[in-house]
């Protein structure tokens, strides 16, 4: 009997490195997780080092309406700032607007949707509700209203401002995916042998959603970077925040599209497409990692050329 529980010990942590290498081996091949990695790890490394090269991105210079150079990447604006200097430290700020949103989005979806649908009851009704009615209300259109009372316009405010107004659809489908869960056997178990709540939530109930969890805060993350984009483009942003939608209301303002100076506004608002087309990527390659279902069977090279060629077994 020692022996038996001595075999089985020894074969637990060996079945568990095979499982974590074949989980390993299929998000390797899956080409949308590795190209949004790619181009998400691209703006991370931007965001983080580039501001390092560049003291003052906004200071004026004497070369105005410059196109791109050797001198000037991204060309100059229409009083002589350099473009790709802007974007470059515009990008540490519009990704922590967007993480931070979509974190605090992501928090209050978790808490409202999970928490309501075990509670059940009135707590659930009331908190059902409240959704219902948050999502009645078109989000963007609510995001400008509410930015457009609060005084303070710095990071900290957009944040809140965006987070607070973003959280409603997760919530719903958090809450849907709890009532489901909530009378499975282990669930019951666990409150049969007097579990506590937040044990029974955090251990059983959480590790189940985390895959809608995970896609719902990339898709709030997503969502924060373009509200934050609309409210600096319609001039609801500090000037002082340096972030792509600014460098893109500036460029507005000075009429940039209408006199030629393409360069000032293409940059930043290609850097908001691609970081938002890797951010769902990644999203897409996570949910095809986490649900079997949704993978792609690819055949093998060698087995495909034997097959194309009629030297495949069993022809």
């Amino acid at each position: 009997m020692p022996a038996t529980v001595t075999t089985q010990l020894v074969e637990a942590p060996a079945e568990a490195a095979v499982r974590g290498s074949g989980v390993l081996r299929t998000a390797l091949r899956s080409r949308r997780l590795i190209a949004g990695l790619c181009i998400v790890g691209f703006f991370v490394l931007l965001g983080v080092v580039g501001p390092l090269f560049f003291g003052n991105p906004n200071l004026v210079g004497t070369v105005q309406h410059a196109g791109p150079s050797a001198a000037h990447w991204f060309g100059t604006t229409d009083i002589g700032q350099d473009v790709f200097a802007q974007t470059v430290v515009g990008a540490r700020a519009t990704l922590e607007i967007g993480a931070a949103a979509g974190l605090i989005a992501t928090v209050v979806s978790v808490v409202i949707g999970i928490g309501g649908g075990y509670a059940g009851g009135w707590v659930d009704e009331a908190l059902a509700l409240l959704s219902n009615v948050a999502l009645v209300i078109p989000t963007l259109p609510l995001v400008i209203v509410v930015a457009a009372f609060v005084k303070n316009t710095g990071l900290l405010p957009t944040v809140f401002v965006i987070a607070l107004t973003s959280w409603a659809a997760s919530a719903r489908v958090l809450r849907g995916q709890t009532l489901s869960i909530r009378n499975r056997d282990y669930v019951l178990a666990s409150k049969a042998l007097g579990e506590p709540v937040w044990r029974i939530v955090l251990v059983e109930i959480m590790p189940n959603e985390l895959p809608i969890i995970v896609s719902q805060y990339l898709f709030a993350m997503i969502f924060a970077i373009l509200a934050q984009a609309g409210l600096a483009f319609l001039g609801l942003q500090s000037p002082d925040l340096l972030t792509w939608g600014n460098t893109l209301y500036f460029a507005q303002n000075a009429q940039a599209l209408s006199s030629g100076d393409w360069w000032w506004f293409a940059p930043p608002g290609l850097c908001i497409a691609l970081l938002g087309a890797g951010l769902a990527l990644i999203n897409f390659g996570l949910d095809e990692l986490l649900n079997p279902r949704l993978r792609v069977y690819r055949e093998p090279r060698a087995r495909r050329a034997a097959r194309a060629d009629g030297t495949e077994t069993g022809q």
